[in-house]
Formats: C-alpha cells, structure tokens, sequence
C-alpha cells in the first residue's frame, strides 16, 4: 500500500516516462504533447480535489498513518525484546590459578566472569559493558539514589567501581559499610551526587517516597530493594505483599508517569523535570545450609523465600506485571553464577551485583534510545 509520498512519486513517474515511452512509439510530437498535457492536467486536478472526497482523503491518510504507526509499534516491540532479554547472562566460575588453601573463604578461591549470551536476539540488541567514561556520560548531573539493605549497599559499590578510580573506592569502602549508616558522595566534574540510604524495611522505603513527595524533589534514578530483614525478623509474607501494595501506590501516586509509563511530563514543584527511572532491587538466591547463624537457616528457608517471591508478584510493584519499577534480578544472576561466588549463601562476590549495575545502565540506555 502506499502513502502520499509514495503517490506523489508515483504521479510524477507516470508525467515523465509514459511520454517517453510514447515518443519510443514514433507517435507524432504532437499527439506526445497533447497527451502528456492532458495527463498532468487530469493528475493535478485529482490532487487538489482529493480533500473534498472524504472516502479517498480518509484512505490516504489511513494509509499513512498505518505505515508510520506499524514502524513505531515495531521500534517499541524492539525495545521491549531488548529489556526482555537483559538477564539472559552466562557465567564462567573457575578454580582461581592462584590456589591458597589456607583461606577460610569458599569464593575468593575461584575466578568469575561473565558476558551476555550470544544469541541472534541478544546481538540484535548490542548490550554493552560500559566504560568509566561512558558511565560518567550517562549520569552526568544526575541524583542517583540506593536505598535498601545490604544487598543494595554492595550494588551502591558496584556502581561506585564503575565512576571512581580503583584508589578511591578503596577509600570510600570503610563510610559506605558503617554498620545500618547512609552515605552521601558528589562527583563534582560530571554533576553527579549519590546517596545510599539505610532502608532494610519495606516501610522504610515507603517512608523515603512519602518524604519525596513532601518535599517536592525526587532522585533521577531510583534503585530500591527489600525482603531479607522481613524475612527473617517478621516471617510474614502476606504483611510483605501487603506493604509492597502500599509502596506501589505510594510511588505511583506521586510521579509524574502513569502506571503504564506512557508519559514522561514535569512535576509540580519540582525541580527536575524528568521522569525518574525506577529499579528494584531482586532478592538474592539463599543457600540454606552457608547461612551463618541457626535464626536464618530457621527462618530463610527455600519454602519462605518463595513465598515471598509470589508476593512480590502479586504485589504489581513490578514492571513486567503492570507496576512502576524495573526488575534489577539478583535472584537469578546469583543462581547462575553458583555456590561458589558466596562465602555465607546470602551475599554474593561483587561480580554478580556488577552484572546488575550493568543490566541497569543497559536498561537506561534502551528507555532513552541512546547507544554510545
């Protein structure tokens, strides 16, 4: 089917070669002439009185928009394929080449790495691990925040490794750890600043989006994350499920997106104009028998964590689910990478959380249509 443009060329083609193709005949010149004269006559006649009849006017321009509606339903499809396929991560966990079987810890004595899976949907999307500078491009003058326990915590440092020189993150390493304590750092030549804050309860992170909204200011990226402090010092999956009801309404109400994302407008009062982008934090998988004290193995059993999993789902906090935030899937990156990347079968080898840093950026890259 064709558009206007394309009938537009069309016309055109048919004024220029089919008197050519006459004059191929030997026809007499003046008969070409009388002909052509008549055809462009007739052709533009048609175009101006196009408007007036609205059955031929309507499929004109129900072609057009059809067109141009299928290519955007395309890039969109693209897009979601692309966020689909995020995860789809393999692992290579090696007996490291430097062996000390004096240390006590099960992970430090194996080497890890991992890299997107290659598949023809993966390729297509061109996922990458991004560079310091290219990290410092993306969140330039951005306010990122971490808020959650120490799960987020460690994935605050993987995201630190990834803008600080080796030298300074060693630094920051002791006031980022202080025991149940936010942390606050600016990088002043790129105009970002990041906040981890101390938010182990799902009540707390409703309380940190209530605070946005009372104060009228909000992060430019958000990653939250709860489940581990419930777990093991409520036990309770359906009061979980139903505090994260309560933080999805509390986010939903105040940003300035609907819950199917298909706006992106200002806030009143505000001082960022931009949607914020919104990730959580997945729960890690727990190795019953690693956990290190009696209470967890008790209480953080297989069954409770899938309880807790079903929860979140039914909760719609999640994207994939109808919800406002982006899963961040500890879970599985965790699984995938093995018994041997942890040493208390809670907290994983930094490797897995910068595997999520990275699905993260990623991320940011396809919401914002940018590749570098």
């Amino acid at each position: 089917m064709l558009g206007a443009v394309q009938l537009g060329l069309l016309a055109a083609c048919v004024v220029l070669f089919v008197p050519m193709g006459m004059a191929g005949w030997h026809l007499s010149r003046n008969k070409v002439l009388f002909f052509s004269g008549a055809l462009f006559i007739t052709l533009a006649v048609g175009v101006h009185l196009t408007p007036y009849f609205p059955s031929v006017s309507d499929f004109v321009s129900s072609v057009s928009s059809s067109s141009s509606s299928s290519v955007d339903d395309f890039v969109v499809n693209d897009r979601d394929s692309c966020v689909y396929s995020l995860h789809e991560i393999d692992w290579e966990v090696k007996p490291s080449r430097v062996f000390d079987p004096s240390l006590n810890n099960n992970s430090v004595n194996y080497d890890k790495s991992w890299s997107w899976s290659r598949s023809s949907s993966v390729d297509s999307c061109e996922f990458q691990r991004l560079k310091r500078h290219d990290v410092s491009d993306l969140l330039n003058g951005s306010w990122v925040m971490v808020a959650g326990d120490s799960q987020a915590r460690i994935f605050a440092l993987s995201l630190l490794s990834l803008v600080m020189e080796s030298e300074r993150v060693e630094s920051v390493k002791g006031s980022l750890f202080k025991r149940h304590s936010n942390y606050h750092v600016v990088f002043d030549e790129i105009g970002m600043k990041l906040d981890f804050i101390w938010a182990p309860y799902t009540s707390n992170l409703t309380n940190l989006v209530m605070e946005f909204k009372q104060k009228h200011i909000y992060p430019d990226l958000l990653v939250m994350g709860s489940g581990l402090w419930d777990m093991l010092h409520i036990t309770n999956a359906s009061d979980y499920g139903a505090l994260l009801r309560l933080l999805r309404n509390s986010v939903t109400s105040l940003l300035p997106i609907t819950p199917e994302f298909g706006t992106d407008g200002p806030v009143t009062g505000s001082v960022s104009v931009r949607s914020p982008h919104l990730f959580w934090l997945g729960m890690p998988t727990l190795i019953n028998s690693m956990l290190n004290t009696q209470e967890k193995k008790d209480k953080m059993t297989d069954l409770m964590r899938g309880e807790y999993e079903r929860e979140l789902q039914k909760s719609n906090i999640l994207r994939q689910f109808g919800g406002p935030l982006q899963l961040l899937d500890i879970g599985s990156l965790s699984w995938n990478c093995g018994i041997k990347c942890t040493d208390d079968g809670m907290h994983y080898d930094g490797v897995v959380y910068e595997a999520g840093v990275h699905i993260m950026l990623n991320a940011l890259l396809i919401e914002s249509h940018q590749k570098l």
